[in-house]
């Protein structure tokens, strides 16, 4: 694992059991997917754990068939599943279970050598809600290359978050990605709730001394601030099958892109049409169009 630079998801892998079935889900795994059908699946890479049971195994099966790398230990505890239920709209939500394999991802030689050739690593809050995972989450970031791009996507769940991760996680990333109703929740739980979406972004960004924030705001569109700049598009109105991985498909083809060396405003509008195609299709990982994967070029 020395001689490459990785695009590393880093934290929970689980099954999203959904009304049609279950399928493989986990914000690490998409992301790692989408980023990888743009830098080549070789190049991206899913942390985590899973657990010593038939799902574990199905787990591989799935990431295989997705021609998605993987590094992820095998620890006394079961492996991951999120019940979702879908609303009318294809909006859904979670139902999370705890003390399970990604809550308990080790940090071995394996995890610690990727963590010394990580190219980009995407990260959330969800996988930090228990120590041990938490502390492999720290010590990857605290070890990875001085121009590796850390993307801390929030990502709250339930009351699987605190001030005291979010503070952390945002002094160790350079990119922030938030949706409007996670940046409300933070803007209450830092004391600043007064101010206006974009000022809250700004404050933000130099308070944490960020390169990027990202803020996607569902059919209200999106916006990237980078210091001194604002980059705004429009979401697109297609059909929706179901809106889970669209958030991890955009955060996968921005990431892919800025590694390409694009504009942020390409970037980000490559990003914004990469999510509407995968709101279009069933599930979290479909393949995307030669189109749409010719942009990032």
């Amino acid at each position: 694992m020395q001689n490459k630079r990785y695009i590393v998801g880093l934290g929970e892998a689980l099954w999203d059991v959904l009304p049609e079935g279950k399928k493989l889900g986990g914000a690490p795994a998409n992301f790692a997917y989408h980023a990888g059908q743009f830098v080549g699946q070789d190049n991206a890479l899913a942390v985590s754990a899973l657990g010593e049971d038939k799902l574990a195994e199905e787990t591989i099966e799935s990431l295989k068939e997705h021609g998605l790398s993987y590094l992820m230990p095998r620890v006394p505890y079961p492996t991951g599943t999120v019940q979702v239920t879908l609303d009318d709209e294809g909006i859904p939500t979670y139902d999370i279970k705890e003390n399970v394999a990604w809550d308990n991802v080790p940090f071995d030689s394996d995890i610690q050598a990727v963590a010394r050739n990580c190219r980009a690593v995407c990260f959330g809050s969800l996988a930090q809600r228990n120590v041990v995972s938490r502390e492999t989450i720290h010590k990857f970031l605290d070890l990875t290359p001085k121009d590796c791009v850390k993307i801390f996507d929030i990502n709250l769940r339930q009351n699987f978050y605190s001030k005291e991760v979010i503070q952390e996680s945002l002094r160790r990333c350079n990119i922030l990605k938030i949706n409007d109703e996670e940046l409300v929740l933070i803007g209450r739980m830092f004391g600043y709730p007064g101010l206006d979406i974009e000022n809250k972004c700004w404050l933000i960004l130099g308070k944490y001394n960020l390169d990027m924030l990202v803020l996607t705001c569902g059919t209200n569109g999106s916006y990237v601030f980078t210091p001194g700049q604002m980059s705004f598009q429009e979401t697109p109105k297609v059909d929706v099958a179901d809106t889970v991985g669209a958030g991890d498909s955009f955060t996968g083809s921005f990431c892919a892109a800025i590694l390409n060396g694009k504009p942020v405003a390409e970037a980000h509008k490559l990003a914004v049409e990469v999510s509407a195609y995968v709101c279009t299709q069933n599930g979290a990982m479909p393949k995307l169009t030669p189109e749409l994967l010719a942009k990032s070029k």
